[in-house]
């Protein structure tokens, strides 16, 4: 695959896949909004839910919103300075990988908590609850990332094969 074409095809799969994480975060503090009116019994969720909701929201509107620039850019430098664009671009994304090993062993780590609570305080509601929606959430976020993941090391490869 050229360097143009995986620039385009890892580009469009991250913006589409931050929409996604856009819907998620909305449906999350909606969810919440609802338990909280409802005054719900599964209200512990709202904590975790609303917390990585603001995550998902801020990462979701920061990677759409740059990502067609960020395109042109790139497409532009390639067009002027291939060799540059492409040690350059190699460097950012063995950053970016490294990166998700940390999101990784985070998720994971908040994914056991929430299954953890679930399972010891079921009988606690707040608890239970909250446990729940920590389960909800990071379980999301470690199959979105995985997803993610596997496209910059697709797209790291075609920067090292190009």
């Amino acid at each position: 695959m050229s360097i143009p074409s995986a620039i385009t095809l890892y580009f469009g799969a991250e913006k589409s896949e931050a929409l996604l994480f856009i819907a998620v975060g909305v449906a999350a503090l909606t969810l919440s909004m609802v338990l909280w009116r409802r005054r719900s019994r599964l209200r512990g969720m709202i904590i975790p839910l609303v917390a990585i909701a603001a995550i998902q929201l801020v990462v979701g509107t920061t990677v759409y919103s740059r990502t067609e620039a960020q395109v042109a850019s790139l497409q532009s430098q390639w067009q002027a300075a291939p060799t540059e664009l492409k040690a350059a671009e190699t460097s950012r994304m063995k950053a970016v990988m490294r990166s998700f090993e940390i999101y990784k062993i985070v998720e994971i780590a908040l994914l056991a908590s929430g299954l953890a609570l679930v399972v010891a305080l079921q009988r606690r509601e707040f608890w239970f609850a909250f446990g729940l929606g920590l389960t909800l959430q990071s379980g999301f976020m470690l199959a979105l990332d995985f997803f993610a993941e596997r496209r910059g090391h697709d797209y790291l490869r075609a920067l090292l094969n190009g």
